[in-house]
């Protein structure tokens, strides 16, 4: 550690003291608003505050991310700042008593955070096993081989990578690792650096789910709204969701004039000048393994297919489609942690019978194989728990009734300018929680009540509260989606976060410009061109600043 990062270090280390200090003695995590599901008035029935008109919150609830993500980007060690997050907001939802804290920590944090993403976890496991068969099999070889003969360029195997990545629309998990383990033979062999490839991965995760209206997200935000009016309005709000569709402009403009800035700049120029992999992340599966020179292409196309095919169908399956329901309430209805692992499971045993029956792995070989897969997710299986366990600290400590408490006096006055206070309000809270899901949950219900129903005010609103939550997701090292993106690309995940932000903000800086124009001039068809341009632009002028700049030190 540089004699400026221990100084940042003990900085940082005097002012969480100070911050801890200064809760307990004003007591201050344990303030209250006023209850939002019974409007502060006394009632007994009202199962939120129980009678009681107030709820905990206050602006102390999302001091503990703040602690996390500043020491993690100080310190570049994720584990140990995400578990000081946790200690520091159990300490504050105790009001400080050891046992209390202890209880926090453990029930409240962790145990809820394995419990509550056990599914995802089982699916991650699924996925790396899977990438491990198709390695040992040597598809990913044969697949290397013949993109280096079919795609020749970096633009080209970027471009792949994008066009793959929209494809695989259905749910953010799943495109993150799928992509990942599809397209890093071809980056690698291309020389991009994979930084870049997480950063690609991440791009078109959650900011495609989001504008997919068949997709685990589309699902998610309607059981938000009014009932029966949720796809509707999720529909209709996809045209002005700025921040996912401007970044899929942004990347396709940078890739195509052909340049990279800030710290992405400093690994792309490594890996052009050694050829070799960068910030591959400690642990992740090795692509170094005993070459089977049988592996065809079909051997990782015949395993990829089979997870999509399977993985719709266990969505579907789980959403009651057998029970008379159609494929969108059915895909709308379901439980992506219960459905993703479902498919998976299917997927990786017809696979092992696949590449058995083709005599390309037998199955003492491919039982030899899964355990690597599963000790390839294991750094992503840590981060999530950690990150999981603080998100609950932050729900301890009543962040949502803050933030719907703030937004509710905020909405009085400021109606045109509300789209893009919204949108800065979800990206803070997305990128302080780690959870772009618990965002729009959050703020969904507090749009829908501050905008008339059927204005246009309301889509632009529902559109600022969604593209916020991704833009703020995207950003945080915190962030699920961030952090499996760092293990699909087999990335080291600070240096996905690093170089991903100055990308990230510069797409943010354009949404938010937009939010404000849209909130004025209230048409699509002015807003959504004027983007569009805005961001080429944007792309072109950053092309002639940083033209003759060496690339920045990583």
């Amino acid at each position: 550690m540089t004699k400026s990062k221990k100084i940042a270090l003990a900085i940082a280390s005097v002012i969480i003291l100070a911050l801890l200090i200064a809760a307990a003695v004003t007591n201050g995590a344990m303030g209250t608003v006023g209850c939002p599901d019974c409007n502060a008035e006394t009632s007994a029935e009202c199962e939120t505050c129980g009678g009681e008109t107030v709820v905990r919150g206050s602006i102390w609830a999302i001091v503990p991310p703040i602690i996390a993500i500043g020491l993690a980007l100080i310190t570049k060690e994720v584990y140990s700042s995400l578990f000081i997050g946790i200690v520091s907001g159990a300490l504050l939802y105790s009001n400080f008593s050891f046992t209390g804290t202890m209880d926090a920590i453990i029930s409240g944090g962790l145990i809820e955070a394995v419990v509550g993403n056990a599914g995802i976890f089982v699916f991650l496991v699924e996925l790396g096993m899977l990438v491990a068969l198709v390695n040992r099999a040597g598809g990913s070889a044969a697949f290397g081989r013949w993109a280096a003969k079919n795609i020749k360029t970096k633009t080209g195997a970027i471009l792949a990578t994008f066009f793959l990545g929209i494809l695989i629309f259905i749910d953010d998990y799943f495109n993150c690792l799928t992509v990942g383990s599809v397209m890093l033979p071809v980056t690698d062999s291309k020389k991009i650096s994979r930084a870049k490839l997480s950063y690609i991965i991440d791009s078109t995760a959650a900011p495609v789910c989001m504008i997919a209206p068949i997709s685990s997200w589309a699902a998610a935000v309607s059981s938000y709204a009014e009932e029966g009016k949720g796809l509707e309005l999720f529909i209709s709000a996809i045209p002005y969701n700025f921040y996912a569709i401007l970044t899929l402009v942004f990347i396709v403009a940078i890739t195509l004039i052909g340049f990279d800035y800030g710290k992405m700049s400093m690994y792309e120029y490594q890996v052009e000048t050694t050829g070799k992999p960068d910030a591959v992340e400690t642990g992740s599966a090795s692509n170094e393994e005993e070459t089977n020179h049988k592996g065809i292409v079909f051997d990782l196309i015949f395993p990829v297919l089979s997870l999509i095919v399977c993985s719709v169908l266990a969505l579907v399956y789980v959403g009651g489609i057998l029970d008379g329901a159609d494929f969108i309430t059915a895909f709308a209805d379901t439980d992506a942690t219960v459905g993703l692992p479902m498919g998976g499971l299917v997927a990786l045993v017809i696979s092992i019978i696949y590449l058995s029956l083709r005599g390309t792995l037998s199955l003492k070989e491919s039982m030899a194989a899964l355990p690597k897969g599963f000790n390839a997710m294991v750094p992503a299986i840590l981060i999530l728990t950690f990150a999981t366990g603080l998100k609950n600290m932050t729900s301890l400590l009543g962040t949502k009734y803050y933030v719907y408490d703030l937004m509710s006096g905020a909405a009085a006055g400021l109606a045109n300018f509300l789209p893009a206070i919204i949108f800065l309000v979800a990206c803070f809270l997305a990128f302080s929680t780690g959870t772009s899901w618990g965002t729009f949950g959050i703020l969904i219900p507090i749009v829908v009540a501050i905008f008339p129903e059927g204005s246009e005010l309301l889509i632009i609103g529902m559109s600022a509260c969604l593209a916020g939550a991704v833009c703020g997701d995207h950003c945080s090292p915190i962030s699920d989606t961030t952090i499996m993106s760092s293990a699909g690309a087999q990335c080291d995940h600070l240096a996905h976060v690093s170089t991903q932000i100055p990308y990230a903000m510069t797409v943010a800086g354009i949404s938010f410009v937009m939010f404000l124009i849209s909130g004025f001039v209230q048409n699509i068809w002015i807003c959504f061109p004027l983007g569009v341009v805005l961001t080429v632009a944007v792309a072109f002028v950053l092309k002639l600043i940083t033209k003759n700049r060496k690339p920045v030190n990583a």
